[in-house]
């Protein structure tokens, strides 16, 4: 049966086509003849009870420059749709927290994926603290004499902010280097938020893996590549993406955690994996099925749309 099935996510217009994964969603939606409505986060509202959102109506289709077609805008009650996709970029401020609070007022009767409850208690850094035996050595904190032990015993770190996305604010200190006193100065002039510090993995010059998992299955990877002269793989920083295969440890990994993926609504998922070693499960906003498609020439996204239509069922 058709959904109607709405979608927060940041401004439609302005999004590349060619590599962006909410769209990808949206477009197989449209094919499975689903109703598409599209709003931003700040135009979501609750109103004595009912959760509204301010929006419009929406087709799309793959032509650049053309690709989103606008109806008549409207308010909705979003009580009374299929499926919300939560699905704008982070930055994880109050923000975006928010939105989890007004969307888990109409979770499960309409659906939202991912289920808001369980991203909102497992952003992305800090749900691999469940599986220290998979990730690299890691610290969270905002005290700079507990950094500079961490930076002592491991000598090589990546340092980045708890809550950033994109590889932004991504700096590797190695041994040689001085400026963690700038950079701690830096980061807390801008936020009270603690830091993340991880050994850095030097296997990341072959590639940092994203493996996408649907309701806790792994169906594929892809590696992201840094650039020449670049610690940072992600795409938004000019890491290039190539084809790779799911290696033993990938399917390890992912049977370690599926099931709780699973089990807390997490249907579309993307991890990191570096040199076999898990650095993070993203569940807000992940990425990488354009990329994934183009190689595999498997339409992953229709898996995504099968588990939700199962779970409407």
């Amino acid at each position: 049966m058709p959904l109607k099935v709405a979608v927060q996510m940041d401004p439609i217009a302005a999004i590349d086509i060619k590599g962006d994964s909410t769209f990808r969603i949206m477009e197989e939606a449209a094919a499975r003849g689903h109703q598409l409505f599209f709003y931003t986060p700040d135009k979501l509202i609750f109103d004595e009870g009912r959760v509204m959102a301010e929006g419009w109506p929406v087709e799309v289709q793959r032509v650049e420059g053309a690709h989103v077609t606008f109806g008549a805008a409207e308010t909705v009650d979003l009580g009374d749709w299929d499926v919300v996709w939560l699905r704008q970029d982070p930055p994880f401020d109050m923000s975006y927290i928010t939105t989890t609070h007004v969307l888990e007022r109409i979770h499960p009767d309409t659906l939202v994926v991912n289920d808001p409850f369980w991203v909102r208690n497992y952003p992305e850094k800090l749900l691999v603290l469940d599986f220290p035996d998979l990730t690299p050595p890691t610290m969270i904190a905002r005290d700079l004499d507990a950094l500079k032990r961490f930076k002592h015993k491991y000598g090589d770190i990546i340092l980045k902010p708890l809550y950033g996305n994109g590889g932004a604010g991504v700096f590797r200190l190695d041994p040689a280097d001085r400026n963690l006193n700038s950079l701690h100065e830096l980061f807390t002039g801008i936020n009270r938020e603690p830091l993340i510090a991880q050994q850095f993995l030097p296997a990341v010059a072959e590639g940092d893996k994203r493996v996408i998992l649907v309701d806790g299955e792994a169906v594929g990877a892809i590696n992201r590549v840094p650039a020449a002269g670049e610690t940072r793989s992600n795409m938004h920083v000019g890491g290039r993406a190539e084809p790779v295969a799911l290696s033993d440890r990938d399917v390890e990994i992912c049977a370690r955690i599926g099931p709780l993926l699973r089990e807390k609504g997490q249907i579309f998922v993307g991890i990191d994996v570096i040199g076999g070693l898990l650095t993070e499960i993203n569940v807000t906003s992940p990425t990488g099925l354009m990329e994934l498609e183009r190689f595999s020439g498997e339409n992953v996204t229709a898996k995504i749309w099968e588990a939700i239509e199962a779970r409407r069922k």
